[in-house]
């Protein structure tokens, strides 16, 4: 799975509160890309497809929510980056996560376990 920046910022805006209409994560995209409506509408749908988010209709209104668990879809994330760009080829030390506002405490030890899996099925 790659995820796109955008994308990755839809999933943060729903992971810190979810459901979300498509006009209120339209809010958090145009401050960030100054993106056009129907951009983000445009993204929500690719979204849907790919199964990264579910959405809903009320009325007219599209309510969205996120399909991908926050922590396994961040650490392979945060492994992908770190072996592609940054050129790292081992275990990633949790401790630099723990000044994250993306991550709770508890969470933590989550990662950890899930960028060890990810680090032993590359090494097998």
């Amino acid at each position: 799975m790659q995820l796109t920046g955008p994308e990755l910022e839809i999933l943060k805006s729903l992971w810190q509160q979810q459901p979300l209409t498509g006009k209120e994560i339209h809010q958090r995209m145009e401050s960030l890309y100054g993106w056009s409506y129907s951009s983000t509408r445009k993204t929500l749908e690719r979204m849907a497809q790919k199964n990264y988010v579910s959405v809903e209709t009320q009325g007219n209104k599209k309510i969205y929510s996120a399909l991908l668990d926050k922590v396994p879809t961040l650490a392979a994330f945060v492994k992908d980056f770190s072996e592609r760009v940054l050129e790292i080829d081992g275990n990633l030390p949790v401790a630099m996560f723990s000044g994250s506002q993306l991550f709770e405490q508890d969470e933590l030890s989550d990662l950890e376990a899930h960028l060890n899996t990810l680090q032993q099925q590359k090494n097998n």
